[in-house]
């Protein structure tokens, strides 16, 4: 009976159970969906790098909110309206790998053992009742 008992909590709720394998593969679809996101903000990223390099108006636009100016060019700055400050490239969240939640394999042991001997001494005593009966 103890071997059922391992063997049980083993299947269900081991370092290599179900419960471990379900939540791996929660934890891949959440990966496969931060890939595509990355994948996103990739493709955004290479359209504004080829505006930069192909589209003279999309360089000088950036330049300037850069604060860079061609040269017969002047600047007039109006008192309390504040820089303008580009928006910084996303580039992705940090996305962390949580292990699995199992019951180590030294408890399952110990629970399939004391089932065992639980199993043990009820059937123990029901047979000395037994046999006082007799």
């Amino acid at each position: 009976m103890a071997i059922v008992v391992y063997t049980a909590f083993s299947f269900f709720s081991g370092p290599k159970g179900l419960s471990a394998y379900n939540q791996l593969l929660s934890e891949r679809e959440q990966q496969w969906a931060n890939i595509m996101e990355l994948g996103n903000i990739n493709d955004e990223l290479e359209k504004s790098k080829n505006n930069l390099l192909y589209d003279h108006d999309t360089l000088l636009v950036h330049a300037r909110q850069m604060g860079y100016a061609q040269e017969d060019e002047r600047f007039i700055r109006i008192v309390g309206l504040g820089n303008i400050k580009s928006v910084p490239a996303i580039s992705g969240n940090l996305y962390m790998v949580k292990s699995p939640d199992y019951l180590p394999e030294k408890i399952i042991k110990i629970v399939a053992l004391c089932a065992g001997l639980l199993i043990f001494t009820f059937l123990f005593t029901l047979e000395l009742i037994e046999t006082k009966v007799r």
